[in-house]
């Protein structure tokens, strides 16, 4: 798997950790499970249509050592985490306290604060290193109901050791969410290793599957104890008994799809991930690293986010200073893509990016230096 697997633009584009390209064979995969039966059937095309999304579940199951049961499509990681948390018979009615990092991405922060009936979200201070387990074992305690973590810190390029935390915060009686939406598909992710409760993440990054694929992922101790609140037909074990008085919640997590669902973007998402799983996630990061390795050497003055592949995601943070605009502005010139965010510049090479891209961002960065 190469560039030209993909749609690529024109000029360098790091941005895989926003929105990842597009792979060459998703408008024939869309057309054929999608479109086509649309087209053509003399009867509704529901079937196909619903096969493409188990499909979709099938191939996060097999990226991320799972079982299809435990995973629901869900349209955002918003959508996916306010549904769980409302599930929780355990987290309502009573005064819930949450620890979570002020690096993670606010979205999840305004669910925690909405979602629950009364809630105090304590933070870990902003600019902490969450790849250090000494940073989580130093907040972390028994008081906690709930522990929120991100997988991967998108503005500063942090891997979190989330293998660790998993059993420290269980051991304290503690539930765990995990958000892997910067990790999926960079990194290795076993979800029946971890065993948190809940895991959320999305297709549009490193996955390359487009917006609207996210994906909820509840572990099989849990299930049975998750009654959502936002239910539909899809929701009941049986959608086409249409029965108004009786429902009952599908045995599996698709107990948190709700109503008539989408089913375009999943339709969509499980080609790549399908294809990149095949490839080999241990393939993409190797090569990543190697890329990023690369920037580090090259420019190890700049470099803001950890250096170690056991600490670092698939990102490196670029803070050039004050030459940091003048910066952005040469590498925009240059049709080199990247993005900026509270650290610095975020640059992120996938799969599709060469050793020749990189040099030329190495190069573009220190022409303005």
């Amino acid at each position: 798997m190469q560039a030209d697997d993909f749609f690529m633009p024109q000029g360098t584009y790091l941005l895989s950790h926003s929105v990842g390209r597009m792979l060459k064979t998703a408008p024939a995969h869309f057309n054929e499970q999608f479109v086509a039966p649309w087209q053509q059937q003399n009867r509704e095309p529901w079937a196909q249509w619903l096969e493409g999304v188990m499909q979709f579940n099938q191939a996060l199951a097999q990226l991320f050592n799972s079982h299809a049961d435990n995973f629901c499509p869900q349209a955002n990681l918003s959508s996916g985490l306010t549904k769980w948390l409302m599930s929780q018979a355990s987290l309502q009615n009573r005064r819930v306290r949450v620890l979570l990092s002020e690096d993670d991405f606010p979205s999840m922060g305004f669910v925690l604060q909405q979602a629950l009936d009364e809630v105090e979200l304590c933070f870990i201070p902003m600019g902490q290193d969450m790849s250090d387990i000494a940073s989580w074992q130093a907040h972390l305690n028994q008081h906690y109901d709930l522990v929120f973590v991100s997988h991967v810190y998108s503005n500063t390029g942090q891997q979190a050791p989330v293998s660790d935390i998993i059993p420290m915060a269980k051991q304290l009686g503690c539930k765990v969410v995990v958000d892997i939406a910067q990790s999926a598909g960079i990194l290795a992710v076993d979800l029946s290793a971890w065993q948190a409760d809940c895991v959320i993440g999305s297709c549009v990054k490193w996955l390359c599957g487009g917006p609207g694929a996210g994906f909820l992922w509840v572990s099989s101790a849990s299930l049975a104890e998750c009654q959502p609140k936002d239910v539909g037909w899809f929701s009941h074990q049986n959608p086409f008994e249409f029965d108004i008085h009786h429902f009952a919640s599908h045995e599996t997590a698709l107990r948190f799809w709700g109503g008539t669902p989408s089913v375009a973007p999943y339709i969509m998402a499980a080609n790549s991930i399908e294809r990149l799983g095949h490839f080999g996630v241990s393939h993409i990061r190797q090569h990543n690293l190697q890329l990023l390795a690369r920037i580090w050497q090259a420019l190890p003055q700049y470099c803001r986010s950890p250096t170690d592949a056991e600490l670092c995601s698939g990102t490196v943070i670029v803070n050039t200073g004050d030459n940091l605009n003048p910066c952005l502005a040469v590498l925009t010139e240059q049709n080199i893509a990247v993005d900026a965010r509270r650290y610095g510049l975020r640059v992120s090479p996938h799969i599709y990016n060469t050793e020749f891209e990189i040099e030329q961002f190495i190069h573009a960065v220190k022409s303005t230096t």
